[in-house]
């Protein structure tokens, strides 16, 4: 399949600028360099839920393996003629550092050797890294390109913390709607559609809405981010074909509302009901203009004919209201501050139950006939969803009433601190001499204190549930432990399916 990513990318310049010369930096003789990518802190980790267990999800670096450490540099560097990479690259540094600042020896020497002389270990993806265990561990193979090691910090270092912080945000997610579904009686393989990733347009640009709305899938199959599929199928041997890897419905905007005019806007309610989407699932936006009109008029007015629905293939048969703005807890749940008895103290649950009405769950609670639902997806967060869902619990409605849609607000709203995500080298080698390196800085809170040595990562019990890190080991406890090898020498090893990943992450 096409490479995903953007064409043209220069990997040599994949960098920031001080690291093109750090080269000269090192010690005469170095000959090994050791590092680390670690999650150091939670702290700013201020949305998940209470009981949040201090761990990551691994997620993300086969996906980075192979379309930059492989299709990357062997389409933009290997395979391109070395004076036109080496001319390129002098240009770029000449141009901003000066001429002849850095020179490009050892970059005629890399394009010769043919392939990256790395050797890059890491916890399985899928699995939960505890915060100061490192996930991954990278050292060059061939002496003369240690260099290359820490050289690679910046691009690796930006392509795998969002990825993997989404990825857990989302399992925090699913870990409240399961929580929910089960108080309430909830259907629990509904969970799994509960959150729908809304988030690609507030995203960093197409490869970051793809990256990160992956991890958004290990969670969910609910998904508006076509990419993500894509990025899925093309670098973790996903199939859409054998099962769902992420699925969405027909669905309207606001333009589409307003081309049908205000004064006919029932009737472009019914032309979707009955027309275009006489079956499945059809999600139609309903605050164009006024959303309680919405439920209380148009709904009732159109009741016999939605409720006339045949199901698909599939067996669906849902018309589903969309809320776009406004309070997403009071829109829902209702708002105790409006007067008694209007649609707005009622919240659109409530509006619903009382045209549709529905089926009361094992728990005891009221869940809404199947012929229609609800989706609000304007600024969700795990405390609005957990608010919402918690409302409906007291009013006595099953979690799975609604839909609710994660986007940027979400996915966008974090930062590479998030966890703390760092790439620190621990160890080296200089004229055959093995050589501890570590920083402890004093000014520091301790989030930066980094490990010392090789390291060895295990795990105390037989789930691999609770991973530990040892320090300072031998070359050949080193070898050894949970990190498994999944890069050398410009192949890609121990390579996962995206089924298993899912699978070993509710495992």
């Amino acid at each position: 399949m096409e490479n995903l990513r953007s064409h043209g990318v220069n990997p040599l310049t994949a960098i920031d600028f001080y690291k093109a010369d750090h080269r000269r930096q090192y010690p005469a003789g170095t000959e090994y360099v050791y590092s680390n990518f670690t999650p150091r802190s939670d702290r700013l980790f201020t949305t998940g839920l209470k009981d949040f267990d201090h761990k990551v999800v691994v997620w993300g670096i086969q996906g980075f393996l192979k379309w930059f450490l492989i299709d990357c540099w062997d389409r933009e560097f290997f395979s391109q003629p070395k004076e036109e990479v080496c001319a390129r690259y002098k240009r770029r540094m000449d141009n901003a550092l000066g001429p002849d600042m850095v020179d490009t020896k050892h970059i005629e020497e890399l394009h010769d050797h043919g392939y990256m002389p790395l050797r890059i270990k890491a916890l399985p993806e899928g699995s939960r890294c505890p915060i100061g265990v490192p996930m991954l561990t990278i050292r060059n193979t061939e002496p003369k390109f240690f260099w290359l090691v820490n050289y690679l910090e910046t691009i690796l270092s930006t392509e795998l913390w969002k990825p993997m912080t989404t990825a857990t945000i989302a399992r925090e997610y699913r870990r409240l709607f399961d929580l929910y579904a089960e108080r309430t009686g909830g259907d629990p393989n509904f969970t799994v559609l509960q959150g729908h990733d809304f988030s690609t347009r507030g995203m960093s640009g197409i490869g970051d809405a793809s990256a990160s709305g992956s991890g958004h899938l290990l969670s969910f199959i609910g998904t508006d981010t076509v990419a993500a599929i894509d990025y899925v199928e093309t670098y973790y041997n996903a199939n859409s074909d054998e099962g769902p890897v992420g699925v969405s419905v027909p669905a309207t905007e606001h333009s589409v509302m307003c081309m049908g005019t205000k004064e006919d806007e029932i009737e472009t309610f019914r032309r979707l009901i009955n027309e275009l989407y006489p079956t499945g699932i059809v999600s139609i936006v309903s605050d164009t203009w006024d959303f309680w009109k919405v439920l209380t008029q148009y709904a009732p007015a159109l009741k016999d004919e939605i409720m006339a629905r045949q199901p698909n293939a599939l067996g669906l048969n849902k018309v589903v209201f969309r809320p776009d703005s406004g309070d997403p807890v009071k829109i829902i749940v209702g708002d105790p501050d409006a007067p008694w008895g209007t649609p707005e103290h009622k919240g659109a649950v409530q509006c619903l139950w009382e045209t549709f009405r529905g089926t009361i769950t094992d728990k005891g609670y009221r869940k809404l006939d199947e012929h229609v639902g609800l989706i609000y997806g304007d600024s969700i967060t795990i405390k609005r969803a957990r608010q919402i869902l918690a409302g409906l619990e007291q009013k006595g409605f099953s979690s799975d009433n609604v839909v609710f849609g994660i986007g940027s607000y979400t996915y966008q709203f974090l930062t590479r601190d998030t966890f703390g995500f760092a790439m620190k080298a621990t160890w080296g080698q200089v004229n055959g001499e093995a050589r501890d390196i570590y920083k402890d800085p004093k000014t520091d809170k301790g989030d930066k204190k980094s490990a010392r040595g090789l390291l060895y990562v295990g795990r105390s019990n037989s789930e691999g549930t609770d991973y530990y890190l040892r320090d300072q080991v031998s070359i050949e406890d080193e070898h050894e432990g949970e990190l498994q090898t999944v890069f050398h020498n410009g192949e890609l090893k121990n390579e996962q399916k995206f089924e298993d990943i899912r699978q070993r992450l509710y495992s």
